[in-house]
């Protein structure tokens, strides 16, 4: 559970740098490693005058912000089950003062005759 709620309220950064169409880097939480086309492009005036042939990729997913929830946001059918479960899972743990014993209001019917020794069935 608490990976869950970790992994939900990070800001996940993932940066990639293409050249020539390729990936070249692919960085998570970092910048990227360029490959050095842009110095290149920069210092020598033949590549300035084109377009450099590099891009960057920046996917960014923001995590949440606010992490209360209440009772008003879920439906009917919501809170009925979140009550529901919360009765239900209390009551597992719920210690019984004394144990059931359907016996005791209905005593076994008295024996008028042995059965095993009339008939000679014993169990060994």
């Amino acid at each position: 559970m608490a990976i869950l709620l970790l992994a939900s309220t990070i800001t996940w950064k993932v940066e990639k740098h293409y050249c020539m169409g390729r990936v070249m880097d692919t960085a998570i939480f970092h910048k990227v490693e360029k490959c050095g086309m842009e110095i290149l492009a920069a210092s020598s005036d033949k590549f300035s005058n084109k377009m450099h042939c590099c891009d960057d990729e920046v996917l960014l997913t923001e995590g949440q912000d606010e992490l209360q929830i209440s009772l008003d946001d879920l439906s009917l059918e919501q809170q009925l089950f979140v009550v529901t479960y919360g009765i239900t899972y209390l009551n597992l743990f719920k210690l019984q003062s004394s144990q059931h014993i359907p016996e005791l209001r209905y005593p076994p019917p008295l024996l008028v005759k042995d059965i095993q020794v009339l008939d000679q069935v014993f169990l060994i």
